[in-house]
């Protein structure tokens, strides 16, 4: 083992004995949070209208704070953003990140507090680390460089004392001065807001440096890689940064780019880890390579809990612990958290694939979903049966997204799909067959609803031209690296202004 790396070792094996920690006492770790959250926010105003200080259970919190989503804690994120202190977390918040917006048009402005960036976002950064340096002992990322690819968004200033901005720039902007000299580009490239010129900048910025790790989400990143190899006339990415050997990814669901990593990164010593991260909050780690499964993260000052599914709609709606949840099963998250946010319901879906320790996998968003016939697809449903037609077809996707084509008088309902691919299909038709056919294997709603099409004919696949979906978020103003286009909708407006994007060519 090197020098370095034995160091580091030490350094982390402390916090590696945490994390052992919470994996053997879950449910202990998990109570200990919220009862230091409600004891920190008691004398907040949120804290003296749910009487904070009396609460002594997991139970009297849950009965005294109801589920929550973003629209019902505007109005105090709102004062908080104005400067107002000790609303929602004690003193002043001074950072927000703003949400890119994939759940609805309208943006969303989280609070980031101190606590919340050292405690859950820098500290879920630290341990990504330890863990894969624990993993991989005889690593060399540490004699490189890290490359990061945040948001295309500038920090903004809302008032003299508040700011916002993506995630990404709040954090690249509080990291202390030393993580400069092993990352790269600098600060100057990293939060450029205009996504073209920012391609161009770091390229010319990363060609001639070590860069021995990725972090960022992976379609965009395939579209900085290519941009680099164009550029330099080379064939993979290890003619360019030959000691590459980690991607950290999250976002979006990494299999649909397995095999095109493969293909421009390849080597049996580039390794890969998931991460879960949104603007609330740092959540999940992928800790074992052999798994896609992620270690629920218990002790960033989060607590967690979870919502069937078929409570997720309801006025009062039933809450477990991890303690009582189940295997493969759907939950919403619900999230309390040290940067004042309280019973919020994240927007997110995951199921759990082990209790002991706790691991998830993310299945989804509670709003990206097709449910027009009682189908109750999820993304989680459709990114694997996207895997398995590009499987049987030799195919790759860049990107795809689906919605229900509506009953008519002469025509029963289907799902319309659009895809835009790296490498076409041998046989289209085959791929809407494999495509329809996995679908039913892992959905029994949706298997039901296509028996003899009694209720759903088969999907119709249409081809996406060639950047149809980068145009799409250029049109938006969403070019950038945490900005993406929603796998499933169920209506058609981004249906049908993709296809009526599609028919009329490029944006210039």
């Amino acid at each position: 083992m090197p020098i370095l790396n034995s160091i580091i070792s030490l350094v982390n094996s402390r916090r590696l004995s945490q994390i052992n920690h919470f994996k053997a006492h879950p449910e202990d770790v998990q109570k200990e949070q919220l009862m230091e959250l409600v004891k920190k926010a008691n004398a907040t105003e949120l804290g003296k209208k749910y009487d904070f200080a009396s609460i002594k259970t997991i139970k009297d919190y849950q009965e005294r704070v109801p589920v929550h989503k973003y629209e019902q804690t505007e109005a105090l994120i709102e004062r908080v953003k104005h400067g107002e202190k000790n609303v929602l977390w004690p003193g002043e918040i001074k950072w927000f990140a703003k949400s890119s917006g994939t759940t609805s048009s309208k943006s969303k402005f989280i609070p980031v507090s101190k606590e919340s960036l050292e405690c859950c976002h820098f500290r879920g950064g630290k341990d990504v680390l330890a863990i894969y340096n624990e993993l991989y002992p005889e690593n060399e990322m540490f004699r490189g460089k890290g490359l990061t690819l945040g948001g295309s968004q500038q920090l903004n200033q809302y008032n003299n004392d508040t700011f916002y901005g993506d995630l990404s720039a709040i954090l690249i902007g509080n990291l202390p001065f030393w993580v400069d000299f092993i990352r790269t580009p600098d600060q100057s490239i990293a939060l450029m807001d205009k996504w073209e010129e920012k391609l161009i900048k770091m390229t010319e910025a990363t060609l001639n440096e070590n860069v021995t790790s990725l972090t960022g989400v992976p379609s965009w990143f395939l579209v900085l890689i290519k941009h680099l190899l164009a550029h330099t006339g080379k064939q993979n990415l290890l003619e360019i940064w030959p000691k590459l050997e980690l991607f950290i990814h999250g976002g979006i669901n990494f299999d649909p780019y397995r095999e095109q990593y493969q293909k421009l990164i390849p080597s049996d010593q580039m390794h890969y880890m998931e991460t879960y991260n949104a603007s609330e909050g740092f959540f999940a780690i992928q800790d074992d390579p052999s798994s896609h499964s992620m270690l629920l993260m218990l002790d960033y000052g989060i607590f967690y809990e979870f919502l069937p599914i078929d409570e997720w709609d309801k006025a009062h709606p039933k809450a477990l612990t991890i303690e009582d949840v189940e295997l493969e099963t759907n939950y919403a998250i619900v999230i309390s958290t040290n940067g004042g946010l309280w019973r919020y319901a994240l927007g997110d879906t995951v199921k759990f694939t082990s209790k002991h320790p706790h691991k998830i996998v993310i299945t989804g968003r509670t709003k990206h979903f097709i449910n027009a016939f009682g189908e109750e697809v999820i993304i989680d449903n459709s990114d694997r049966a996207v895997k398995h037609a590009c499987n049987r077809t030799n195919a790759v996707i860049k990107e795809y997204t689906a919605a229900p084509m509506y009953m008519s008088t002469d025509e029963k309902g289907r799902h319309q799909w659009i895809i835009e691919f790296e490498k076409k299909p041998d046989d289209l038709n085959l791929f809407a067959e494999e495509l329809d056919k996995r679908l039913q294997e892992v959905n029994s709603d949706y298997e039901a609803k296509r028996y003899k099409n009694i209720t759903l004919e088969a999907p119709k696949i249409e081809m996406a031209r060639n950047n149809l979906f980068f145009d799409w978020l250029k049109k938006h103003g969403k070019l950038g690296g945490q900005n993406k286009v929603p796998r499933l909708s169920n209506n058609r407006d981004l249906m049908d202004e993709l296809l009526q994007l599609n028919q009329n060519g490029a944006i210039n």
